[in-house]
Order: structure tokens, then C-alpha cells, then sequence
């Protein structure tokens, strides 16, 4: 008798745009689901599949431990079965706080630890006191966080204006605050008189108060009368109060509000390791800990290898496994300090995958959210090898992905659409690759790149010169305005530092889109994202003479009942959470009484359902009407105004968040893989916006992997040769045409997507 076949049944899948779709996944194969931004593919993988699979698992503990994990609401479909544990691997941020590292991420900081303390020379005590975190190992001077941070007078104070002006830019020491106050009734200073026209003593006075040996004193006016006070100095009173204290523990107050006004510099007694300098004098084959800390990944794997003590040796190979995953994804030029905090989000899914890759474990299901996000297409054989091993282990691979060349190496492929929202959510094909045709995936296989062979002529340039920021080796380079450019490179060769960094700074009037989230709520709609809720609420009240507030959720016109919510949540101890709608607003979240007024003869739910398409032909406000149009070119016409930005795919949050900096002025734009999350079908729609803006007189510079997009591009720079210390340098400047001819590693992709042959072409 035959085995029966093992495979994941789902029938019946409702959740967001799915439309009742039903999907067999076969176990121990790489599925790769595909389709346009918006299509449904994360409805499918994440919100059904992957949520039932962690709902069943809280099921195995006990009622009173399963009350204390994240809860899982139960997915809608009819039927999930064969479903096996998952390993949820997304391009969200790694988490943790600020002082996170790739080594305290990967654990291999402990293990670090223990090898000092076990061989290092002289020996110092416990692998514990080789922590900044530990009462012996932190540093002295800067408490373990290995800068110093300093008040700025020049941030802090702008000595243009006078104290009741606002000259202090601290808002605790503003005049709206006790302190501010303070300071413009003590008598000490002139609160009208710009400070720099006070007098040298009284400025050195306000700045960093009384000499050494003296005293000033301050009364402290209250309606009780003057309090005897004495005034300290600004400098030393900010430094002791928000520096010198845990100031999570005041409410107005953040540690970037702090940092904003400060100066932050490497602490000179420990380096920058943070570390206590009796702990930096243990040595290991004469590199101490913060120099493990700093070597790049590949250099830290050497010196693991030439360990020979048998005590250090075992400990070493421990450690190795776990930097060796780290070289093999091609992360070499990381190092265990690096803050997870700046890496990219293409780094850091990366990260997150060598670190599942030591899981013995099999009979798993690992689900990958774009994983070739920032992978370089040189880079792109590495992570296919890494999805084959997982596969390989008796484990279930599901991607979603658009890079056609994970695709390719797929087992299987389920493409969703045919479109995008309304227009998604069905399955149009599921099978080998080989039987994919007419479709969006189909034609972009199909496709070969278009070279641009006719550039824009350059207006002139944008000079960078000697520019060292992180890996950079005094980078000179001219960057012309007025065009379309591309900056690639493989993953850590200086395109960020050079554009982000060296050039911002060069630049600071340049309008930055990067990957950062976009800040979503279930309360934040398209609407709201893009500053037009306003302007709908003052066109219904024009047209009702009610009151603006009416016809907001959040404000007059919320569901008494929801509160604006739209849907119900009740607490039912220890039992799976249910989201239902609210039945007295139907889940509209407005009053009846807002309901009943109209504009053009719609109410407020009506305006909200209608597509950015629709709403282009109902307003006639030049606002709204200019920010649908933005909306519409970078695709999003298929959205409605009132869908809720927590609902959106990656690729369409990120051409909102593009879409809301379209709207402002500015003459260069600097983009951080705008194609990211994005089908190949949409990226023609995001060059149109790019060529837009150009021809309007901008200048629009995108750091890319994206071979499409250099193809089309009016100039590239190429960062390289690899990446950490051995990137950094400019490996090519000119049109896509002449890089066509280059031997860079670029270049030979750029060639094979034209179908060019070539002797160093694969």
C-alpha cells in the first residue's frame, strides 16, 4: 500500500482579500509564493498558515502558562490540517534595545565571555566580569556604554534669541517649564536680551554658573513667595539631571531627546568598549575582548582556529558553528559589535537566519519574508544554498519572494492576484515552474532587461570629497545632479555610508526615504498617512455645518458602543482571543448621527470605501486631488482611503511611505531600495515616478541591487570590490551602456540579464 501523501490542506481561506481560496503545500519542498505587491501572499502564509500554527502550538501548555504567551486569534478558513511547528523568519527589525549586537543576538558573546575568563592571560575572574554590563566590567568613566555624552551649548542654546524667545532648545528648560521659568525670574539674567549680547561673564554665568568658590544665588518666585535657590549653570544642571540619572523614569522626557542636544564621543579611558581597562588587559594570542569584539567576522574565525590551549579549544569550537552561518550568508564583513540596530533590514533577516540554521531540529516549516532583501545577485547562490539545506533536513521551505532567481529555484511556485486588494486574492497558479505562463511572474521570467541608451544630460555635480565614513578609504567622487543614479555594490561595500551618511552630510537639504517602518496603527488610514483626513472632514463639514470632529472616529463621530474601534474584543480568560464586529455601527466605527450627513451624496463610510482611482474623480480640492495623484503613480490606485496602513503588504507600505515624501519640496531625493517588496510588474510603475521626478528638475539617487532599475538608470556608481574593510572604494562610474563593458561584479549581472555573453559571465 502506498504512503499516503503528506502535505499541509488549507481550505476555505477568508482572511483580508482571500477569496475562500483552497492550497495543498507538499512537505519537504521550497514553495515560493509570488504575485503582485498586495496579491494576498502574506494573507496566505503569515496570517493564516503560520498564525494557526503557533495558535495550535500554545494549545500543549497548561491554561494558566498559555495566558502569559502572545495569543493567537484563530484564523478564517473552514479547514487547516497536517500543519507542522513554524519558524517565522520576516524582515521586521531583530528587536531588542539599543545595546543589541550581533554577538549578544547570535549567543556567542557568552561563549566569548567564558573563553577569556577560562584562557586568557593575565586572568581576570569570571567570564561575568568580562561584561560592560557587570559592576566590575563596566567602565568607570562612561558606565559601560562606551561614549561619553556631553551637553552642546551650541545644540543646546541658540544664542541668536533670548531666554523668553525660546533661546534654550531643551524643552524642560524652556520657558513652558518650571526651570525656564526659573531662569527669567531670578534676576540672574535679562530674559529679552539675545544671549549673545549678554556680557562675557553673565553668559559664562547662565552657561556653566559660578566660579569655582563661589555661589550665586536665584529666589525661585512661587505663589508663596520667593524660595531661597542657587543657580548651578545650564551645562552642569542638564548634566545632572538628564545625563548623570535614569531618566527612563521621567515622562517627558526621552534618551533622544537627550542625545539631540548632546555630544557624544568615543570614551577615552575604554575605547569604546565600554569595558573596565583592568578587564581589556587579558589577552588572547595578544588581542583582548574588545578586539574580538571589532574583528570582522572572517578575521574573528581565523583567530578562533588558531586557539591550541585544549580548555580554549573546546570552547572555540562552539563558537565557530555559529560564525561560520554568519560568513556563509555572506555577513564576513560584520563584526560581534555590530549594533543590530544599523543594519539593514536585508542584514538583518540575514542575521536571523544563520542563527535558525544551527537548529537540529527538523520536520519544521520555515517561512522567509523576502530573504534576498539587500542581497546583491552575486549574493543570491548563498541564500538559495542555505533554503536547499534547510529543505534538505526534512524541513518544509515557504518563501515569499519576488527575485525570479530564488523562484527559479524553487520546488513550487503558487502565484497570487491576478491583481492587487480588491482585485487579489485568488490563486492563479500552483505547480513546477516549467508550467508557469500568463501571468505577472511569467512575463517577468520572460523578460530580458532594457539597457537605457539614452541618458539624461548631466546639470552639473555634487562633489564628495575625502569622505572616510565607516568603511569609506577617502572617497572622492562626483555625483551629477538633475539625472536618475544608481548606487550598487554587494552587501557592506559603502553604498549607505557614501549616500546616507557622507553625502547627507554634505547635503542635509536632501529628502531621505529609507526602510524604517512607517509607523502603523489599526486607527491610521491611507487618509490620515497622507495629511487629506483633514481636508475630507472640512469638506463634510462645509457641506453640513456640522462640526469638522463629527466625521472622525477618533473624535465626535466615534461609535459610542466600539469607541471607533469598529470591532469588539472580549476578555475571555484562558481561552483563544475573538475579534467580532462591533453590531452596533456594523464595523464602520462612525455614529449613526455621522452616518446621517452627506457629501456629493455620500456619507463619511462611503467616501472611505471609494479606490484612490475613484477618488481622483470625486474631489475637486487641488490637496486632495494632488496627494490621490501621488497615490496613483506609484501604483497604490487600488487602495481605498480608509484601509488601515496595518493591513498593508511590505512593498506597499514602503510606496506609501515613498508617496507621502513625493509630496514635499525638494531638489534631491535619496532612496534606500525603493524596489524592495516589490513584483517586477510594479517596478516599472515606481521608474515612472522616478523619471517624473527627475524631469521635473530633481535629482533622484537610489542606493539598488535591483538590475532593472540600474538598467534604467541615467548613471551608476559601483561600490566595492567586497565588503567591511575590503569595500569602500569606487569601482566604476559612468552610464549603464559603458558599464556594460566593465569588470565589475555588477557588471557581469548587468550582461547576463541582457543575454550578452561574455568570458566572466556564469
Amino acid at each position: 500500500m502506498s504512503r499516503e501523501k503528506d502535505e499541509i490542506i488549507l481550505r476555505g481561506l477568508k482572511e483580508n482579500n482571500l477569496k475562500n481560496i483552497s492550497l495543498n503545500l507538499p512537505k519537504e519542498k521550497i514553495i515560493v509564493f509570488t504575485g503582485l505587491s498586495g496579491s494576498g501572499k502574506s494573507s496566505v502564509v503569515f496570517d493564516t498558515l503560520a498564525t494557526e500554527s503557533r495558535r495550535q502550538m500554545t494549545l500543549n501548555y497548561p491554561a494558566y502558562v498559555r495566558y502569559q504567551m502572545p495569543r493567537y486569534e484563530r484564523p478564517q478558513a473552514d479547514l487547516m490540517q497536517n500543519l507542522s511547528p513554524v519558524i517565522v523568519v520576516e524582515q521586521r527589525p531583530a528587536g531588542g534595545n539599543s545595546r543589541s549586537t550581533v554577538g549578544t543576538y547570535m549567543d556567542i558573546d557568552p561563549l566569548v565571555r567564558l573563553l577569556f575568563s577560562r584562557i586568557g592571560q593575565p586572568a581576570i575572574g569570571t567570564a561575568n566580569d568580562f561584561s560592560s554590563q557587570s559592576t566590575f566590567g563596566r567602565c568607570p568613566e562612561c558606565g559601560g556604554f562606551g561614549q561619553v555624552i556631553t551637553p552642546d551649548a551650541n545644540k543646546l542654546v541658540d544664542f541668536d534669541k533670548s531666554l523668553r524667545e525660546h533661546a534654550v532648545r531643551f524643552k524642560p528648560l524652556s520657558p513652558s517649564g518650571w526651570q525656564g521659568h526659573w531662569m527669567m525670574t531670578c534676576g540672574l539674567f535679562d530674559p529679552d536680551k539675545p544671549i549673545r549680547d549678554y556680557s562675557e561673564e553673565d553668559r559664562r554665568l547662565l552657561l556653566y554658573g559660578p566660579r569655582e568658590g563661589e555661589r550665586a544665588y536665584a529666589p525661585f518666585h512661587t505663589k508663596n513667595g520667593p524660595q531661597n535657590a542657587e543657580w548651578d549653570g545650564l551645562l552642569p544642571r542638564f548634566t545632572r539631571v538628564y545625563i548623570n540619572r535614569d531618566i527612563s523614569k521621567l515622562k517627558q522626557v526621552s534618551r533622544a531627546d537627550v542625545l539631540a542636544v548632546s555630544a557624544h564621543t568615543r570614551c577615552p579611558t575604554c575605547q569604546g568598549s565600554g569595558l573596565n581597562p583592568d578587564v581589556l588587559e587579558s589577552r588572547i594570542n595578544g588581542l583582548n575582548i574588545a578586539e574580538y569584539d571589532w574583528l570582522e567576522l572572517s578575521e574573528l574565525l581565523e583567530e578562533l582556529s588558531n586557539i591550541r590551549d585544549p580548555m580554549g579549544e573546546s570552547i572555540a569550537k562552539q563558537v565557530i558553528p555559529g560564525v561560520k552561518q554568519l560568513i556563509g550568508m555572506g555577513l564576513g564583513y560584520l563584526s560581534l559589535s555590530r549594533k543590530m540596530g544599523t543594519l539593514s533590514g536585508g542584514e538583518a533577516q540575514r542575521v536571523k537566519i544563520a542563527r535558525h540554521l544551527g537548529n537540529s531540529l527538523n520536520n519544521l516549516t520555515y517561512i522567509f519574508d523576502e530573504p534576498s532583501a539587500g542581497l546583491h545577485p552575486e549574493e543570491v547562490h548563498l541564500l538559495i544554498g542555505m533554503l536547499k539545506t534547510i529543505k534538505d533536513q526534512h524541513n518544509t521551505v515557504i518563501v515569499i519572494e519576488h527575485d525570479l532567481s530564488v523562484a527559479r529555484a524553487a520546488d513550487e511556485i503558487v502565484e497570487m492576484g491576478p491583481g492587487a486588494g480588491v482585485s487579489g486574492g485568488n490563486v492563479v497558479f500552483q505547480g513546477p515552474l516549467e508550467g508557469l505562463s500568463n501571468t505577472p511572474t511569467a512575463k517577468a521570467l520572460e523578460q530580458k532587461l532594457e539597457i537605457n541608451h539614452t541618458p539624461r544630460n548631466r546639470k552639473g555635480y555634487f562633489t564628495v570629497k575625502g569622505a572616510t565614513d565607516n568603511n569609506l578609504k577617502d572617497v572622492n567622487v562626483e555625483i551629477p545632479k538633475g539625472v536618475l543614479v544608481s548606487v550598487c555594490g554587494v552587501s557592506g561595500s559603502g553604498k549607505s555610508s557614501l549616500i546616507l551618511e557622507a553625502f547627507k552630510e554634505r547635503h542635509p537639504e536632501s529628502i531621505t526615504v529609507g526602510q524604517g517602518g512607517i509607523g502603523v496603527s489599526s486607527r491610521s488610514t491611507m487618509a490620515t498617512y497622507m495629511g487629506i483626513m483633514d481636508d475630507i472632514r472640512a469638506a463634510f463639514a462645509k457641506a453640513t455645518g456640522r462640526p469638522a470632529g463629527l466625521f472622525s472616529f477618533n473624535s465626535l463621530g466615534a461609535c459610542p458602543v466600539c469607541k471607533g474601534k469598529g470591532v469588539l474584543t472580549p476578555e475571555v480568560a484562558f481561552a483563544d482571543p475573538v475579534t467580532i464586529p462591533c453590531e452596533a455601527c456594523g464595523g464602520t466605527r462612525y455614529s449613526d448621527e455621522a452616518l446621517s450627513y452627506r457629501y456629493e451624496g455620500k456619507n463619511i463610510i462611503e467616501i472611505l470605501e471609494l479606490t484612490i482611482d475613484e477618488a481622483a474623480d470625486e474631489f475637486n480640492r487641488p490637496k486632495i486631488l494632488n496627494r490621490v495623484h501621488t497615490l496613483r503613480d506609484v501604483g497604490l490606485g487600488y487602495l481605498t482611503l480608509g484601509q488601515t496602513t496595518s493591513s498593508l503588504s511590505g512593498g506597499e507600505a514602503q510606496r506609501l511611505k515613498l508617496a507621502s515624501q513625493l509630496r514635499k519640496e525638494g531638489q534631491i531625493y535619496l532612496l534606500d531600495e525603493p524596489s524592495l517588496g516589490l513584483h517586477a510588474e510594479d517596478d516599472e510603475k515606481l521608474l515612472e515616478v522616478f523619471r517624473k521626478l527627475v524631469d521635473r528638475g530633481n535629482s533622484v539617487i537610489i542606493i539598488e541591487h535591483n538590475l532593472g532599475f540600474i538598467a534604467a538608470s541615467d548613471w551608476v556608481i559601483e561600490m566595492g570590490p567586497g565588503g567591511g574593510k575590503r569595500g569602500g572604494e569606487i569601482l566604476f562610474e559612468g552610464t549603464p551602456e559603458e558599464m556594460l563593458d566593465a569588470g565589475t561584479v555588477t557588471a557581469k549581472w548587468l550582461r547576463a540579464g541582457i543575454g550578452r555573453r561574455h568570458s566572466d559571465t556564469k
